[in-house]
């Protein structure tokens, strides 16, 4: 699996052509990285294979919600409700949330088992099928998937949570980056195993992450691993550094490959520990 995901993260990378037109005045779900861009959410998509209810159906607090797009689209996705009080505040009120955005061949039901530490925590975990993929409406577009998290975010920061986190793995680094405005505040944000720019491989600059780094970046971690072959440390270096260069905690780690690729489940686990003890310095106890 690793090899095929690889090889369809590079032929993005190489086969786009060039989409510097004005997508201004385009509809949402055109393409903006050129004519290679459907075909590959197509096969990306494909990858992630067909949504399966029962990896969650046993379950404690998971219940499948919908979020209605800026054009109508209807997203499926999961809600792992908190399930701690928060005791400080003597409510049920739940501490924050935590928004998971994915890799591009992945389904919002194969991972959310792994996040229940944060529910423990007493946060809720919302992750999301980009439009699309799974029960997701739409067509797989960049542009569009991107505004899709920008209203995501909005909604979630008007919801009267007092903590907001976001683990953006891969492709869900590019289009959280990409989402973020100076009105989108958060909290504590980890960057995984994402490129510094799409413009090299022909889409247009406005969709590179680097373009999009906060001025400040002190409340971001951005990882990356020397095994990872899907997006090797070369391609996130200028991001990383630049990262740095703001405040940034950033690790590039001899162990890791690409976020659920690593070789062993120890590996994996060591990475999803560093992930928790970041975004939960309070709660830092390994995860299940």
């Amino acid at each position: 699996m690793q090899i095929i995901y690889h090889l369809l993260f590079i032929f993005f990378l190489t086969a786009c052509v060039s989409a510097e037109q004005d997508d201004r005045t385009m509809e949402l779900e055109q393409s903006v990285c050129g004519l290679k861009e459907p075909l590959l959410f197509w096969l990306w998509s494909r990858q992630a294979g067909e949504p399966d209810a029962s990896r969650v159906r046993n379950m404690a607090n998971a219940e499948q919600i919908t979020f209605l797009t800026d054009d109508g689209r209807k997203l499926s996705g999961y809600r792992l409700a908190a399930n701690e009080l928060n005791k400080q505040h003597h409510s049920n009120k739940p501490k924050g949330y935590l928004l998971v955005l994915q890799g591009n061949a992945m389904l919002a039901d194969q991972i959310l088992g792994e996040f229940r530490a944060y529910a423990d925590a007493g946060y809720d975990v919302y992750i999301y099928d980009y439009r699309g993929y799974g029960h997701s409406e739409g067509k797989r577009r960049l542009k569009a998937i991107v505004q899709d998290y920008r209203s995501i975010l909005s909604s979630l920061n008007t919801k009267g949570y007092d903590e907001r986190l976001v683990y953006a793995m891969s492709l869900g680094g590019i289009i959280l980056l990409d989402a973020l405005t100076p009105e989108i505040q958060l909290d504590r944000v980890v960057i995984d195993s994402s490129p510094s720019r799409l413009s090299d491989y022909g889409c247009p600059q406005r969709y590179d992450p680097i373009n999009h780094l906060p001025e400040m970046c002190s409340n971001f971690m951005f990882i990356n691993g020397q095994r990872d072959r899907v997006v090797n440390p070369a391609m996130s270096a200028v991001m990383l550094e630049q990262a740095r260069q703001r405040g940034a905690h950033v690790i590039v780690e001899r162990q890791f490959s690409h976020p659920f690729m690593d070789s062993d489940w120890t590996t994996h686990q060591q990475r999803m520990r560093l992930i928790q003890q970041y975004l939960l310095p309070q709660h830092s106890a390994p995860t299940n």
